[in-house]
């Protein structure tokens, strides 16, 4: 049967449709609307950059950013290395390895919505975490986790990194056993031990799975939304708001589309370095570029 040259780019033309559709073409309107005076009621209007003007001189705005970088170095860093200690753990060849991969799972298919209001249940000032905290003497008094300004942030933090382990587990799972068990067997020979096989041949052959978790986790947390949402709703006094939430009400409760617009490209561009950054440090051991 002979094909025409045509013939490969016509089994492609689905996904650039979809993509072109539901990606780029949302992407430039957002582009545009951030050069507009636009709320939804009226045509949009052209102000040239008067929206990214504003948003440099919004003391809220270099707030948000700001919660925004420490969520990302809080968050990135432990998703990527405790999921590696997860997987290795779940790994080997012990009873209930099953049941210990599905526990560590449960949280990843757990609706937010649900997860939120059992972390908000154990944050209460009565709540488990305090009273475990006060009994083995770490706090004398209740700490207000999700209304006090010092803790709110760092409280969502861990529920984020709660449900996030289990995900980057499975990927550093199929890592694992992607490595051939000869390479175990000769160092078990020359007389490594258990944490001289993890760092000479588990970590560097994972690399490109780090890489990839790596990448993933940052684009995660830069645009990390539900979680402020249901628990703290960005307070106390925007403490936990990030820049997606700032984005959000500025975009659905201010109807101001196109100041909304331009923060969205600022965090699209933020996006875009962090992980050209991400690559260029992770991407070459991991052989991805």
């Amino acid at each position: 049967m002979r094909y025409s040259k045509f013939t490969p780019y016509l089994f492609l033309l689905p996904g650039c449709i979809i993509l072109g559709t539901f990606v780029f073409f949302p992407m430039i309107q957002a582009i545009w609307l951030s050069f507009t005076e636009y709320n939804i009621i009226q045509d949009a209007e052209f102000v040239g950059t008067e929206n990214y003007t504003e948003l440099f001189q919004d003391g809220l705005f270099w707030q948000v950013l700001s919660n925004t970088i420490i969520y990302v170095v809080g968050v990135v860093p432990l998703l990527v290395i405790l999921p590696i200690f997860v997987a290795v753990l779940v790994n080997q060849e012990i009873k209930g390895a099953v049941f210990f991969r599905s526990a560590f799972f449960l949280p990843v298919v757990t609706s937010m919505v649900v997860a939120g209001l059992a972390w908000d249940l154990l944050y209460r000032e009565y709540g488990v975490l305090n009273y475990i905290l006060q009994f083995i003497g770490v706090i004398e008094e209740p700490v207000h986790w999700l209304t006090s300004t010092t803790t709110a942030l760092f409280a969502v933090m861990v529920v984020t990194i709660w449900k996030g382990i289990g995900y980057y587990m499975v990927i550093y799972l199929a890592g694992l056993q992607s490595i051939p068990d000869d390479l175990y067997e000769a160092a078990k020979i020359d007389g490594a031990n258990w944490w001289q096989q993890v760092t000479k041949i588990t970590i560097p052959m994972l690399m490109p799975f780090i890489a990839v978790v790596s990448m993933m986790s940052i684009i995660a947390a830069m645009k990390v939304f539900e979680e402020i949402y249901i628990m703290t709703g960005g307070g106390p006094l925007h403490s936990s708001e990030t820049l997606v939430f700032f984005i959000y009400t500025e975009a659905f409760s201010n109807l101001n589309m196109g100041y909304a617009s331009a923060a969205g490209v600022i965090l699209f561009i933020i996006t875009l370095i962090l992980t050209l950054i991400n690559l260029k440090f992770t991407g070459k051991r991991g052989n991805i570029t």
